[in-house]
């Protein structure tokens, strides 16, 4: 179960659904969760929604797990890079290059932190283009599998010392000749040589003109006619006079009936009509007769997608998807795997709403009732998934998965069926509630208190409610160094906190409390604004 999970959060983050990426492997990380790779994709997805404090900690969990995979350390050092740590970034790259030195997705993040670091002092002498040298010259590259030298390199790097002291190694000699482009190596072993002088220019005789194409003798007779038909029919096809056109395509098969390239022509006659039964028809016929005298592998790839054409026309999209895909069985083309994608979308939105059935959906609905009342919550998860798909806009099933995943501290989850539930209906009082109470849970008391407001709103005598918002209101007031530090930690906060004409408005704000009811006008400064009242930064008295 877990291994099919992360194949469906694989194909959500291939197709950029990056919430149900991020889904389906926590839902396999609850499953199975000593599997590192499920931590790396998750830091993956995180990355992608700019949640780099998130990635970071899955990228953290994944090396804790296995700490020799270097796709960990190229997760951690994406992350750190994105909130601005660049330092903790380079160091994270150069440990994954300690376990692999060739590899290129870690040469390639180090390179590119380095690139928006104006400085890195003494301790690293050697930039990512160095370790790409020794990569490509012949040389050295087997250097790079030597785990002592790599070891001894990444030393030298951090004290250049040591690197004076180990000038006699010949590994590092060459290493240096390579990486720095400079000869220590001795005369025998030169860097650079002069390039050898051009051949002198041969005098060319002119060449003669080709001869004219003649005709191909091999033909019989009726195969010349029956080219000539189809070059007629050709010509009537470009004027859409598709009649006269099928009139000559079927006299070139009477001729030539063993000509596959016919009766694709005839299919194409018939495609234009909006004749898509006699389109497949033909086509079928034209990759019979192709088969059978050993035709080109690309016009029988071609057959296969007029068909699947055709289908798609008819709003067929199974068979339209198996025929273009027996068109990639002979010959692969882009644009047809771009077509099957397509396909693959559409049947699955055909199924999604085939599959819905209110009715059905209640039931699964009890049925989860009676799996969270028995504390089998992994079980109603699954039955309130089922009543989801049966009727995804009824918002109390988004609820009621939420409390599951609370139960199963998979907070992420439960917090985006809240949203989700009270996004169907924004006056859904429990959704609200149940999304304070799992930012609670997440620690995240200012944003908990926003919920239990909109609680409020709905219902002022709400116990729940109450009890939340004056929880809430106790633990922001009661550590305000904590709620800083995780608000710093927001990739939002960060981003609105280096934004300088925020930080302008903010000391407007400071200066003159007048400025602050120009600027809360302005909407977007406004949502700004109440993000850093939230996250308790900054209060407005």
């Amino acid at each position: 179960m877990a291994l099919d999970l992360k194949d469906k959060g694989n194909a959500a983050l291939a197709a950029g659904n990056y919430d149900q990426a991020i889904e389906h492997y926590t839902q396999a990380i609850a499953l199975d969760p000593k599997n590192h790779v499920l931590y790396s994709n998750r830091s993956a997805a995180y990355a992608k929604q700019g949640k780099y404090q998130n990635a970071l900690e899955d990228a953290e969990k994944t090396l804790s797990i296995k700490p020799d995979w270097p796709k960990g350390y190229s997760r951690k050092g994406t992350a750190l890079s994105f909130l601005g740590r660049k330092n903790d970034a380079v160091k994270a790259y150069e440990d994954g290059l300690k376990f692999d030195p060739s590899n290129q997705q870690l040469l390639d993040g180090l390179r590119e932190v380095k690139q928006t670091q104006p400085s890195f002092g003494g301790n690293n002498m050697f930039p990512a283009e160095a370790f790409l040298k020794l990569a490509q010259d012949p040389r050295t590259k087997d250097l790079l599998n030597d785990q002592e030298f790599m070891s001894l390199l990444m030393e030298c790097q951090k004290d250049p010392q040591k690197l004076i002291m180990n000038m006699q190694d010949p590994r590092i000699s060459a290493a240096l000749s390579v990486m720095m482009g400079i000869n220590l190596m001795g005369d025998d072993e030169k860097m650079d040589t002069e390039p050898s002088p051009p051949p002198p220019k041969q005098k060319r005789e002119p060449t003669p003109p080709p001869p004219e194409k003649a005709e191909d003798e091999s033909l019989t007779e009726e195969q010349k006619e029956a080219k000539k038909e189809k070059d007629l029919g050709n010509e009537e096809y470009k004027k859409k006079n598709f009649e006269a056109a099928l009139a000559h395509y079927n006299k070139a098969i009477e001729l030539e009936p063993t000509n596959m390239t016919f009766y694709n022509n005839v299919a194409a006659v018939y495609f234009e009509q909006k004749e898509y039964k006699k389109c497949i028809e033909q086509c079928e016929k034209a990759v019979e007769v192709g088969r059978e005298n050993r035709a080109d592998f690309k016009l029988i790839a071609k057959a296969f997608s007029r068909i699947g054409n055709a289908y798609k026309k008819l709003e067929d999209y199974r068979s339209a998807k198996t025929y273009f895909q027996k068109s990639m069985s002979e010959h692969r083309t882009p644009e047809v795997k771009t077509i099957i994608s397509e396909l693959e979308k559409k049947i699955k939105e055909e199924d999604r709403k085939a599959y819905i059935d209110p009715v059905k959906a209640e039931e699964a609905k009890e049925k989860g009732n009676e799996y969270f009342n028995k504390g089998q919550f992994a079980d109603a998860v699954k039955s309130y998934s089922e009543a989801i798909l049966r009727n995804p806009d009824e918002p109390k099933y988004y609820s009621n998965r939420a409390a599951c995943y609370t139960k199963l501290a998979a907070f992420d989850l439960g917090l985006k069926d809240c949203e989700k539930c009270v996004e169907l209906d924004p006056k859904f009082l429990k959704g609200w509630i149940r999304k304070g109470k799992i930012l609670q849970g997440m620690q995240q008391s200012s944003k908990a208190l926003s919920a239990y407001q909109k609680a409020l709103e709905i219902d002022s005598s709400n116990a729940e409610a109450l009890e939340g918002y004056r929880s809430c209101s106790i633990a922001a007031n009661s550590d305000p160094e904590e709620m800083r530090k995780r608000a710093m930690a927001d990739p939002e906060v960060q981003d609105i906190i280096r934004d300088p004409a925020m930080r302008l408005i903010l000391e407007q704000m400071q200066n003159d409390p007048k400025a602050l009811s120009d600027h809360l006008k302005n909407p977007e400064i406004a949502s700004k604004i109440q993000k850093l009242i939230e996250s308790g930064l900054i209060a407005i008295r």
